[in-house]
Order: structure tokens, then C-alpha cells, then sequence
């Protein structure tokens, strides 16, 4: 008689576990919110195709959301508020390392990786056409992006890497979206904008006014890949927007999905699989491989992500 009371206080024990949300690595949630960024940016466009698919694919429901950028996901996910975010591959090196952006709060190890999804060109758009270099931008009002985001990094240290500070310039903080306003509005003379293109705030633009991508190529590009691995030289191809009528070099970095470390590896793997084996239907969608997306992260990936790469002979480094 003991033995069967014991029995059954076990398996009543195991129940109250179970319906008070003890989960093993298997059980799948139904829900996760996924961070991205601004409603004009390729963030928000690309994110909300990706969780179509997860819906579709996996049954597991995908809020994407609209948000300031890679920093703000990342301090979403530490927050519990975000499972998925995009994010700049520089901010992430940031966030990991508790360096730039993130000297304030410190390291950050909330996240992991999931893969790099699409190169994030540094596009330096102007109206005038006496802006044809970096260098002449000096006395010019140019949009920086938010304090402490991924693009006023990206805008700090090409100014740099051309001679120049924030001080030589009259800075705008704005988001993409603004941005293109301000330039439509001529408000600015030329904008910082980093996301993959063609960009939707950039593309609106083109369509109104004679908007110019200045290259960011040469001894600039040169100094910032030497300077910081993250950056890689991209062409921007002829006829990406309306009336580039020239290929455009400049650098890029990587747009990266990432992932709370705390959701269970079997959905991780899943939504990973679900990646790679399905069209991603984004102009974007082209540039997702297996080594696009496992080269040159400074963090480490997900359990989840490394056991599907693994599946195809890539190791790469979990935690």
C-alpha cells in the first residue's frame, strides 16, 4: 500500500509540475515576439515575411513587432519582452562585449545566434549633388541615426575613416523614415541609412526626388575593413533605385537573426531548419546561405541553430 501511495504522489507531483509550466526541451511555445525595426525599414518588411512562414511551417505564431533596431531587441530579449530579433552583426560584437553602445549596460549574453540572413549596406544617400564624397559632408546637416544605435556607429566611423568628426558635420538624429522626409523636405543634405537594399524609405524617395548614393569605397573602405572585421566591401548594383544608373561601392555589415538563449533547442532547430528550406519571398531573400550565414559572428550560436548546421557539416561555436 505504501509503495502504491508513493506511486501515485509521484505522478500527482509530475502533474502539478507539468500544469504549472515546467517544460522540457521538446514542448514547443506557441507564441514568440520577434523585434525588428522601423515600419520603412528592410528589418520590419523581411521579419514579417519570416514569421509568416514560421506560422506556416512550424505552428508556432510569430508577433513581429516594430521597434527602434538592433539595440533595442537585444535589450528586449535580456528584458524577456522579445524570443527573435534582427540585428546589425556590429551591434551584436557590441552588446556581447559591453563595448560602444552598450558601454552603459554592460555585456550582454541574453541572446544568442540563429544566422546571418543578408548584407546591411552602409548607404550614404544625398539631394545634392555637390556631395560626392564622404569628405563633403563637412558643415553639411546630415542625419546620423539615434545616439547609441547601430548607424550612428556605422556614420561615426566612416566620418572617421574619411577625416572627419561628428563636430565637422551639423548632426540630425533620425530614423529611416525621417531621414527620407528630411531629405525630401530638403531639411538635410544627405542621410546615413543601413539596412539591405533597396530600402523602402529609399526607394520612396528616389520616386520624388534625385537622390544620389555617395560612395563610400577606396582608402575609406579599405580603413574599415583593416580597422573592424565586420565590415566587407558590397556593390550596390545599377539600377537597384530609380535613376542609379552606376554600380555604388560601399561597405556593408551583416543583418543577423538572433534568439533568447532561454527557448528549448528543438524549436530552435526547427525554426532554423524552416529557414534554410524554404523561399524566403524578399528581395532580400537571395543572399541567405549556410556560409553567409555561420562566417564571421562574434557571438555564439544557439544549441538549437549549431545541431542543424552540424546536419550539414558546418561547426560552428554554442553556448
Amino acid at each position: 500500500m505504501k509503495k502504491i501511495l508513493a506511486l501515485a504522489l509521484a505522478a500527482i507531483m509530475l502533474f502539478a509540475f507539468a500544469a504549472c509550466g515546467g517544460k522540457t526541451n521538446t514542448d514547443a511555445p506557441t507564441k514568440l515576439t520577434m523585434g525588428t525595426g522601423g515600419e520603412q525599414g528592410t528589418y520590419y518588411a523581411y521579419g514579417g515575411i519570416l514569421g509568416g512562414l514560421l506560422k506556416e511551417k512550424t505552428g508556432v505564431t510569430v508577433n513581429v513587432v516594430s521597434t527602434d533596431g538592433s539595440k533595442a531587441n537585444i535589450l528586449g530579449i535580456k528584458a524577456g519582452d522579445y524570443q527573435l530579433g534582427t540585428v546589425q552583426s556590429d551591434v551584436m560584437a557590441y552588446a556581447w562585449a559591453g563595448s560602444r553602445s552598450f558601454e552603459t549596460e554592460g555585456a550582454i549574453d541574453s541572446f544568442r545566434v540563429i544566422g546571418g540572413l543578408y548584407a546591411e549596406s552602409v548607404q550614404l544617400i544625398t539631394v545634392d549633388p555637390e556631395i560626392k564624397t564622404v569628405a563633403d559632408l563637412k558643415g553639411k546637416k546630415v542625419s546620423i541615426g539615434a545616439p547609441g544605435s547601430g548607424v550612428y556607429f556605422n556614420a561615426m566611423d566612416v566620418l572617421a575613416a574619411a577625416g572627419l568628426t561628428e563636430a565637422d558635420i551639423d548632426p540630425q538624429y533620425q530614423d529611416f523614415g525621417a531621414s527620407a522626409d528630411a531629405l525630401s523636405d530638403g531639411k538635410i543634405q544627405a542621410a546615413f541609412i543601413v539596412a539591405g537594399a533597396p530600402t523602402p524609405a529609399v526607394v520612396s524617395l528616389c520616386k520624388t526626388k534625385a537622390a544620389y548614393l555617395v560612395p563610400i569605397d577606396g582608402d575609406i573602405s579599405k580603413k574599415l575593413m583593416e580597422e573592424s572585421p565586420y565590415y566587407t566591401e558590397y556593390v550596390i548594383p545599377a539600377g537597384t533605385y530609380e535613376g542609379q544608373t552606376e554600380d555604388v561601392t560601399t561597405v556593408t555589415v551583416k543583418a543577423t537573426l538572433i534568439v533568447s538563449a532561454s527557448v528549448s533547442e528543438d524549436v530552435v532547430y526547427n525554426l532554423t531548419k524552416t529557414l534554410f528550406e524554404n523561399e524566403i519571398k524578399h528581395a532580400k531573400g537571395a543572399e541567405l546561405s549556410l556560409e553567409n550565414a555561420t562566417s564571421g559572428m562574434t557571438a555564439p550560436f544557439h544549441a538549437g541553430a549549431a545541431k542543424y548546421y552540424a546536419e550539414k557539416g558546418i561547426t560552428v561555436e554554442a553556448k
